[in-house]
Parts: structure tokens; sequence; C-alpha cells
């Protein structure tokens, strides 16, 4: 299995990624079950008028997993991609980099590192990492919204969380 604690951030640089993170007042073990449930990412996996139409995940470290959201403009965005790394209740590792059984995808645009870090007392430092492959790309997520898109997201999956 693929550490990526082999792989630092300090190493990484950083005008190719970008990072949200919170502390959320909700166990550890609540926001990675919604992280690994496809039933459930409808209910928070993108920021609305935008839905999840389809969710099919093999979380496991080379599992593939499918996601689809629409727009309210009849946009569709499915996002195929495999898991590089999975630890129970602290991270899940992603990229769409392949589609599947290590089918490289047509343009790798980043890998996701997010990571939950039980702090006691019911919170969790939730830190969502997008690294890029170029500055580019960096750009053009930054651009399509990623801060204050995938902060709406991490509302809405504390939201959820706190009804488990």
């Amino acid at each position: 299995m693929l550490d990526t604690a082999d792989f630092p951030a300090a190493n990484f640089p950083s005008d190719r990624e970008l990072v949200l993170e919170r502390i959320i007042d909700v166990p550890a073990a609540k926001l990675f079950k919604l992280w690994t449930t496809p039933e459930r990412m409808g209910e928070w996996f993108c920021p609305k008028p935008w839905r999840v139409t389809e969710a099919r995940m093999d979380v496991r470290s080379g599992g593939d997993s499918y996601i689809v959201m629409e727009g309210p403009e009849g946009e569709v965005m499915p996002n195929p991609g495999v898991y590089l790394e999975v630890i129970e209740n602290q991270k899940i590792v992603f990229t769409d980099a392949f589609t599947k059984a290590w089918e490289p995808s047509a343009k790798p645009f980043m890998v996701g590192i997010i990571t939950f870090e039980d702090l006691g007392g019911g919170k969790t430092r939730y830190r969502a990492v997008a690294r890029h492959w170029t500055v580019e790309d960096r750009q053009t997520h930054e651009a399509m919204g990623f801060h204050e898109g995938w902060g709406i997201v991490a509302d809405q999956m504390a939201e959820v969380a706190a009804t488990l």
C-alpha cells in the first residue's frame, strides 16, 4: 500500500495545492462514514443547487469510485477516480488520474487528501487538500470556487454527520 506519509506536504509545491481546514463538532468516525457511504453522498457532497445523482464506491486502496454531480442548468459532471490510501476514520486519498482498475484518465487534475484528526470531546480537525498537476490546474480549481464550494460541502457534511 502506498503511504502518503512518505510524501509530506513540505515537499510539495505550495503553488499547486489548495487547502480547506475546519474544526467540526462531530467525531471523526461519523465524518469518515459519510465520505465512505455512497447512499449518503447526495445529502452533502456538492453545494446546492447541485446534486449527486449517482455514487458508486469501492472504498479501499486501489478501489474505484464514480460520483456524478448535476447542476441546476442540466450540467453533468462525472467524477471517476481511484482510492490511493484509506485509513479508517483517519484518511482518504483519491485521484482522478485513474478512472478504474488503474486505467489512466484522459486528463488528470488532482489528488485529494482528506484527513480526520480526532481532537477528543467529539471534535475533529477536518482537512481537505487538493494537490494539482500544474499551477494552471490549481488556478482553474480555485477560480471554480474551491474555497467557497468545499467550505459549503464541509458545512453540509457536518450538519448531516451531527444527525448520525
